[in-house]
């Protein structure tokens, strides 16, 4: 008895601690303050303390590798990582190609123009220029409109930087961005200013995409994301990253 005791114990001490199961998540980190780079070089943001969270809470460890926006889709195809978390608006099209995750962050699209400019909405800019970042859905409602030249940018800090210098007269982008860039970053904020929110038809959420059929992978996401909402944890985020 004494000798299997002493087996039992030495097989608990000396056994491997299980190991989560790690998600490979791309980040186009240009999209503050959801994605972004610190001064230390760190992708940090709310998206990526929300699937941090979301990793504790449901047993996966995530890595975040920092991809361009323009390719992001296609390295999910090939396999290149395993999700991406990167401010993706969950749409039918997009849902032909990918599935989702339950969404984690409702968004609406803002408009910011110069401090000096009568615009109040999009339809006020018909025959100028709006930039946004390509193949978000921000470019898409500039599409919308009759009249006004839609411009695309590989990163949005290109387009708000273009704004700033008088080269286009407006940007689209996600709510919280356009807040970011119009109020919080100093040097923007003293010429430009969050103008209008867009109303749109249907609700906009964020999402993780996944490719189709990884369930395995999406259902570790889905119960961490719950988890987070569940426990009060979104709340927390929302407020160190929004100030709500």
């Amino acid at each position: 008895m004494r000798k299997l005791t002493f087996l039992v114990l030495a097989l608990l001490l000396f056994a491997k601690p299980a190991l989560s199961k790690e998600i490979v998540f791309a980040v186009d980190a240009t999209w503050p303050p959801m994605e972004m780079i610190d001064e230390n070089r760190q992708i940090v943001g709310y998206s990526i303390d929300y699937m941090t969270a979301a990793g504790k809470e449901a047993g996966f460890t995530p890595i975040f590798r920092n991809t361009a926006w323009d390719g992001i889709f296609a390295g999910l195809a090939a396999g290149n990582y395993d999700a991406i978390c990167s401010s993706v608006s969950i749409t039918e099209e997009r849902r032909q190609a990918m599935d989702f995750s339950i969404p984690y962050h409702e968004v609406k699209q803002g408009l910011v123009v110069p401090r000096d400019s009568n615009a109040k909405s999009l339809e006020d800019l018909q025959g100028k220029t709006v930039g946004a970042q390509i193949g978000t859905t921000g470019y898409f409602a500039i599409q919308r409109v009759s009249g006004v030249n839609a411009r695309s940018y590989d990163e949005i800090g290109l387009a708000m930087q273009d704004l700033y210098n008088g080269r286009i007269q407006g940007v689209v982008c996600d709510d919280p961005v356009a807040a970011q860039y119009a109020l919080n970053e100093p040097r923007f904020s003293e010429r430009l200013h969050l103008v209008a929110i867009i109303e749109s038809d249907e609700p906009e959420y964020y999402g993780i995409a996944v490719n189709k059929g990884n369930q395995e992978t999406l259902d570790l996401i889905n119960a961490g994301i719950q988890a987070v909402k569940d426990k009060g944890i979104e709340d927390e985020l929302k407020k160190k990253w929004f100030g709500l």
